[in-house]
């Protein structure tokens, strides 16, 4: 009987080994749970020199600007600047299927500046702003549209400046977008705040139009 007793020990000590060998097993081939990256949505700013931030470096303008905004808040969006210097609202129609090929969640338009300075036909314009507003529709139906409205130089008249003035708010009633009233308010026409040649707005200016912006894109995000 002494003699079966190492046996049994060895036995037993054996099958505490397997059953340590099966724990750590499986311990090990347990997946560890992992929490999925959140899905950047899309902004797109879809203008001309404003927009491009003309003679500056691209950090500088309101997009940009804008990025940092929503990085800060740990908001979830990728900034895309569409903008193309001299663009008018004719050329914007022929463009925006190319931009439109990239996922949209957000449409900023921001057009009609070089329409003015070049004193096209308002309605004209107007129908090109909605032929973008459209066509971003059409591909993406769940995207939000902001318009962003600007000022005629008051040299075209009154009959001009008016009707110029009107086209933006009655393109964002119609197409159920947000409006941001004018981009350069509390820019346009103060020498500090744009460059030389009166038009584009320094570091500075891009600053207060970011706030402008964001007063109400923060609404649509």
């Amino acid at each position: 009987m002494m003699k079966l007793l190492p046996f049994a020990c060895a036995l037993l000590l054996l099958a505490s080994c397997a059953s340590d060998e099966n724990k750590t097993s499986t311990t090990a081939t347990t997946p560890t749970p992992t929490v999925a990256p959140v899905a950047k949505k899309t902004i797109v700013f879809f203008g001309n020199s404003l927009t491009a931030a003309y003679q500056l470096s691209p950090e500088q303008g309101f997009p940009a600007l804008i990025q940092r905004k929503l990085d800060s808040l740990g908001l979830h969006y990728t900034c895309v600047n569409a903008g193309l210097s001299g663009e008018t609202t004719a050329d914007g129609v022929n463009r925006v299927d190319w931009v439109l090929r990239q996922p949209v969640d957000i449409f900023v338009l921001e057009l009609g500046g070089n329409d003015a300075l070049r004193g096209l036909p308002v309605d004209a314009s107007s129908k090109n702003l909605q032929d973008i507003c459209t066509k971003v529709r059409a591909k993406y139906p769940n995207c939000k549209i902001v318009i962003s409205g600007m000022l005629a130089p008051p040299n075209l008249g009154t009959t001009y400046t008016k009707a110029f003035k009107e086209m933006y708010p009655t393109i964002a009633k119609a197409n159920n977008a947000a409006l941001i009233p004018f981009l350069l308010d509390g820019v346009g026409g103060d020498p500090k705040l744009n460059l030389p040649d009166g038009i584009h707005p320094t570091a500075e200016g891009h600053k207060i139009v970011a706030e402008t912006v964001w007063t109400v894109l923060k609404t649509q995000v």
